[in-house]
C-alpha cells in the first residue's frame, strides 16, 4: 500500500500542471484544535473509568471469593462436594471478569467510533470546502495509520490551518508537537 502511495504522489507530482494543485493536510492535528476533541476525550474517558469500575468490582468478589475458599481449605473443613462446587464458581467468575473484560474493550472502541464518525466527516466536508474554494485538484493526507504520506510538502501547500479556520477554530500550537503552518 505505502508502495502505491509513493507511486501516486511520484505521479501526481510528475503530472503536476498549471491546472493542477496538490496540497496536504493533517487530520490528526486539525482534530487535536477541535473543541469535539476535548468533549469525545472526556466522554471516553468517563466510560473507561464506568467500564473499569465495574471490572474491579468483579475481581474483588473473585478475590474475597478465592481468599474464603483457601482459608477453607487450609482449615480442612471443606466437604470435596463444596470444594468442586467452590472451584467451579471460582472458575465462572474468573470467565465472567475476562469476557467483562473483552466487552469493555470492544464497548469503548465502538463509543470511540460513534463520537468520531460525525467529527471526521466535518472534518471532511470543511477539506472539501477548502480544497475547492483554493483551486485544489489534489489533497492528501499528511498521515495514514501513523506512516507519513506526505514526507516533504512546502508549508504554503498544508492547508490544515485554513480547514480548522472554516470549521471556526483558531489554529493553535498542539501541545508537545510543532504545529503546521
Amino acid at each position: 500500500m505505502l508502495l502505491a502511495v509513493f507511486g501516486m504522489v511520484g505521479f501526481f507530482a510528475h503530472g503536476q500542471t498549471a491546472a493542477q494543485k496538490i496540497g496536504y493536510a493533517d487530520v490528526d492535528y486539525i482534530f487535536s484544535q477541535m473543541p469535539d476533541s476535548k468533549q469525545i476525550d472526556t466522554d471516553l474517558k468517563s466510560l473507561q473509568t464506568q467500564l473499569k469500575n465495574q471490572i474491579d468490582a468483579k475481581y474483588q468478589e473473585f478475590q474475597k471469593k478465592l481468599n474464603d475458599y483457601n482459608q477453607a481449605l487450609q482449615a480442612g473443613t471443606m466437604p470435596d462436594a463444596v470444594r468442586n462446587n467452590t472451584e467451579r464458581e471460582l472458575q465462572q467468575l474468573q470467565a465472567n471478569i475476562e469476557k467483562l473484560q473483552q466487552d469493555a474493550q470492544t464497548n469503548l472502541q465502538t463509543k470511540q467510533t460513534q463520537l468520531m464518525q460525525p467529527v471526521y466527516k466535518k472534518v471532511g466536508d470543511a477539506i472539501n470546502a477548502v480544497a475547492k474554494e483554493n483551486g485544489y485538484t489534489y489533497i492528501l493526507s499528511q498521515q495514514i495509520g501513523g506512516i507519513d504520506v506526505v514526507l516533504y510538502g512546502d508549508d504554503n501547500l498544508d492547508i490544515s490551518d485554513l480547514v480548522l479556520k472554516k470549521l471556526g477554530v483558531t489554529p493553535k500550537p498542539a501541545p508537545n508537537a510543532a504545529a503546521p503552518k
